[in-house]
């Protein structure tokens, strides 16, 4: 019998197969998820760090018996003309008022008031050395990075791994443009492997901070001290003082502030004891460490969906909300000073660029990543410098320290072959994800 001949289809899938292979096994990529699994499904012990929850027995709502009404007349008794005398009446309201006074309720995240730290932490062990953690801030300088040279992981050389393979160097071409305000725009393309043989993950830099899955992630703008913050589905805020030593909990300190999932974690940049979060309901509060409370600064009836500050101007903050909408708080007001409609689905990130403040990025579910000059955007009909579109939702774009590059995440089907990384508009990149799971940055 004669070999069937395969069509063109048939021959693309064969090699997209083929190339697949070959890029899997080039980063090795079968090696570090064996290692991730070991780590991960190892067996819990008491030194593993996790949050705890307090164990403390929360008093029982009084329930009042259940009882099943009949009316008189289907007991078959006459109806009763009278009603209750006024002391009858009276002795119903005292019961019904200690009652409720006897059992007391945990305050709920929806009460748009001031909430007390110490009613929405969850956490088994006191947060005293946390909150005051967060308060020696205040009264120490922001110690500055010097930015003297940027660290680029993709442009790789010849350098000799762990297994003292030597990996391939990169291939790069690149494609230049540039804009009418200045702002030079490389399309580069990389082909080869890196090296990934020198990272690892180590026993103790793995926590289990919170119970849901997490949506978004912090980091405390310092460099002397590792301090992570972490939004889940469910409303919670943790925060992992890395660097504790002999606190109780391993420095995971558990709150509640909101009743739907967090969109933005963000540190005031004049005060790091002040601490900005957001959630799904279309809430933003501040976590005030000094007065112990998380305050509503402002609610919407829109999702928000991201959060960011503006680099010089401490007093506003920028969230995206909504069907692409993005607006501007400013608290001297405490009101929406300025909105605009800038993409089609929602806005899930916003940044700054640290050389240009009046630059901005954002990244979309319709799959585009724009930037934006403040001083040039019109309310009715915006317009952006640059349009990066990709095939499917962009997740993040973040600038680089330097101001110098634009890296951008979206998700890529397991299912389709991968894609080469892509530098866009000031190096924005694509990055392969193979869980067939959300990013979270």
């Amino acid at each position: 019998m004669a070999t069937q001949k395969l069509t063109d289809y048939e021959k693309k899938r064969l090699e997209n197969i083929r190339r697949n292979d070959e890029m899997m096994a080039a980063l090795q990529i079968h090696s570090k998820v064996s290692l991730l699994s070991n780590a991960t499904k190892r067996q819990r012990d008491r030194s593993e760090k996790t949050y705890k929850v307090s164990s403390e027995k929360k008093p029982k709502k009084n329930e009042t018996p259940i009882v099943i009404r009949r009316s008189l007349r289907a007991r078959g008794m006459p109806p009763v003309s009278n009603g209750l005398d006024a002391d009858s009446n009276e002795d119903s309201n005292k019961t019904t008022l200690n009652k409720t006074s006897i059992s007391p309720e945990k305050p709920s995240p929806r009460v748009l008031g001031p909430l007390k730290m110490r009613d929405f932490y969850e956490g088994s062990v006191s947060d005293r050395a946390f909150i005051d953690t967060l308060l020696s801030f205040d009264k120490k300088p922001k110690l500055g990075v010097r930015l003297e040279e940027e660290f680029d992981c993709f442009k790789v050389v010849k350098e000799e791994g762990n297994d003292g393979a030597l990996c391939n160097s990169a291939k790069r071409k690149v494609k230049s443009e540039k804009l009418d305000c200045g702002i030079k725009l490389e399309k580069r393309e990389f082909e080869g492997c890196f090296d990934l043989g020198s990272m690892s993950l180590e026993p103790e830099n793995i926590a289990r901070i919170m119970p849901g899955r997490i949506m978004t992630v912090g980091f405390l703008p310092r460099n002397d001290v590792n301090m992570v913050a972490a939004g889940d589905k469910f409303g919670n805020v943790a925060f992992w003082n890395v660097d504790s030593k002999g606190e109780g909990g391993d420095g995971i300190y558990l709150y509640r502030p909101h009743s739907g999932p967090i969109s933005g974690i963000l540190f005031q940049q004049s005060c790091l004891s002040k601490i900005f979060t957001s959630c799904y309901n279309g809430y933003l509060r501040l976590m005030d460490a000094e007065k112990e409370v998380f305050d509503l600064v402002h609610s919407c009836d829109d999702t928000i969906f991201s959060l960011s500050q503006h680099p010089n101007d401490v007093k506003s903050l920028y969230f995206g909300k909504g069907h692409g909408g993005l607006s501007v708080w400013d608290d001297r007001t405490g009101r929406v000073s300025s909105q605009w409609t800038l993409h089609e689905d929602r806005i899930n990130t916003i940044d700054f660029n640290s050389q240009n403040p009046n630059i901005m990025a954002t990244s979309s579910s319709d799959a585009t990543v724009c930037l934006w000059d403040l001083r040039i955007v019109n309310a009715g009909k915006p317009k952006s410098l640059k349009t990066v579109k990709h095939k499917r939702a962009v997740h993040s774009a973040y600038f680089s320290p330097s101001g110098s590059s634009l890296a951008s995440t979206r998700y890529i089907s397991p299912f389709k072959p991968p894609l080469n990384f892509d530098f866009f508009s000031m190096q924005s990149a694509n990055f392969m994800d193979m869980t067939n799971e959300w990013l979270a940055l």
